[in-house]
């Protein structure tokens, strides 16, 4: 029943923000300023029968998909480090705080200068991304229980059953929570990206290149292509913590029987 009613107030959210779109489209009217809603579909439409409209998905995709997968394994690595060891995260400090201090446009306009269009956005959503998942990383190795550390020293649990069986379970909830908001980071950034270095594939580059013609309708359609790209990838991310925990879950009944 609350996934009935969660599910309801979703949809009739949604259907309110449509509703004042339209209204404001229409008030204003100007297909310049803000198309209503049967242009911005009907240039959705004709966007997704365009010959490149899956190269330049599947550009922006695989760009995300990278950047994200470097900020995982790096930030969880160094992230261990530096919860585990003081000295360690008092030499990551600098770097860390200077990532999250410093703006998104400051770091893409300067890898503009060091890198390819292509490579712009892997490298930004790289930089705004990793202090995220390090910070949550770092901070979920000092909440471990320390008792739990000597247990396994007592009982000489070492290399990959110490990985398995206490580290990742200890640390999920740390990695789940600084995964989703580095990936819904990571998304933004790099269609952010695109927008401003304009690669020959990518979200971001048909954006700008719609903004520069005034095709207003054609912004919002990629815009909305956008949305939908970040909520696909926030579904499979969930999918998969989902089933890494009934995973865990079945192994250890198995190990338990």
């Amino acid at each position: 029943m609350r996934s009935v009613k969660h599910t309801l107030a979703i949809l009739i959210s949604a259907a309110l923000l449509l509703v004042i779109w339209q209204v404001g489209a229409s008030l204003i009217d100007s297909q310049i300023l803000l198309p209503g809603l049967t242009p911005v579909l009907s240039a959705l439409v004709t966007i997704m029968g365009e010959g490149p409209f899956l190269a330049n998905v599947t550009e922006t995709v695989v760009r995300a998909l990278q950047s994200f997968l470097i900020i995982v394994v790096s930030a969880s690595i160094l992230g261990v480090l530096g919860g585990k060891y003081p000295l360690f995260s008092a030499m990551m400090s600098p770097f860390v705080t200077m990532l999250k201090a410093v703006p998104v446009m400051s770091i893409i306009l300067l890898a503009f200068i060091w890198f390819t269009s292509g490579q712009v956005p892997l490298f930004s959503a790289f930089l705004m991304g990793f202090p995220i998942m390090y910070v949550q990383v770092e901070s979920g190795w000092r909440t471990i229980d320390p008792s739990l550390t000597e247990m396994c020293d007592l009982y000489q649990i070492r290399g990959v059953d110490r990985l398995i069986h206490f580290t990742i379970p200890s640390l999920a909830p740390s990695l789940v929570t600084g995964a989703r908001v580095a990936l819904s980071m990571v998304w933004k950034v790099v269609i952010a990206a695109e927008v401003l270095t304009v690669p020959r594939y990518g979200v971001g580059s048909r954006m700008q290149l719609a903004q520069v013609q005034l095709q207003t309708d054609r912004v919002l359609s990629w815009t909305l292509i956008a949305i939908l790209l970040t909520a696909l990838g926030d579904l499979l991310f969930e999918l998969v913590v989902r089933l890494g925990a009934r995973a865990k879950k079945a192994v250890d009944r198995r190990r338990a029987a």
